[in-house]
């Protein structure tokens, strides 16, 4: 009988010995840059995006604004550029890469709808600083790359069209672009999302949400053209 409680403590110590040794070695790997298994820790699916807990933290999206909300932001946005403008003979959309162009297209699209007359639309290229990032980068200036202006922009009243709207670095880039391509008669911008954080004293004409966020988030706007989807989600960015 003695032996046998000596041999279930000693089976006790063992488990817990061993359990020790594995977590020791599980810090050890986290601390050393090393990827833990995946099957060593439990895994949460939230939108799409996997986390490991014990290791790091990915991103945690949530859609904010869906694909009917999207379309009718962008129908406003087109309703107050016809209040604000008599006539729309002078008005050219210039769309900010990516999916400012693509924004853009279908404003145009929405006035011609309306109104019966076709906005030219054209496309401005700016690299190295995007304002849909979730982090400031005091590094690296905008550049642009290229612009795609389909008619002179000399005496037009222009419109500036951007996905989202943060510091305002990446519009003082497109200002001075324009200014490089002609004297437009005037500028205004339209934005889909602002999201405040401005550096600059640059303020929107046409806004179709405002949604607030802190600097570890980001705003992700998904076009269907691109994304194979509308919607706008934030995303927070983890350790």
């Amino acid at each position: 009988m003695a032996l046998g409680v000596m041999a279930r403590v000693l089976a006790i110590a063992t488990k817990v010995l061993t359990r020790r040794l594995l977590r020791q070695g599980a810090r050890y790997r986290t601390v050393s840059g090393e990827q833990p298994q995946a099957s060593n820790f439990p895994t949460t699916h939230t939108n799409q995006h996997t986390y490991k807990k014990g290791w790091h933290i990915m991103t945690q999206s949530k859609q904010v604004v869906d694909e009917v909300t999207m379309k009718r932001a962008l129908t406003r946005i087109s309703y107050e550029i016809i209040e604000q403008n008599k006539g729309l003979n002078d008005l050219v959309l210039v769309g900010i890469k990516t999916r400012g162009i693509y924004l853009a297209h279908r404003i145009a699209k929405r006035l011609e709808q309306l109104e019966g007359l076709q906005v030219p639309v054209g496309e401005l290229d700016i690299r190295f600083y995007r304002d849909d990032v979730h982090k400031i980068d005091h590094e690296h200036q905008p550049d642009v790359e290229g612009a795609q202006l389909p008619v002179n922009i000399t005496g037009k009243h222009v419109i500036l069209v951007d996905d989202v709207i943060f510091t305002g670095r990446t519009i003082r880039a497109a200002l001075d672009a324009l200014m490089d391509e002609g004297r437009p008669r005037k500028i205004s911008l339209a934005v889909l999302v602002d999201r405040g954080h401005r550096e600059l004293p640059i303020r929107p004409d046409f806004v179709g949400k405002n949604i607030p966020t802190s600097l570890d988030e980001q705003i992700q706007v998904q076009v269907a053209e691109l994304d194979g989807k509308d919607g706008i989600s934030i995303e927070k960015m983890g350790d």
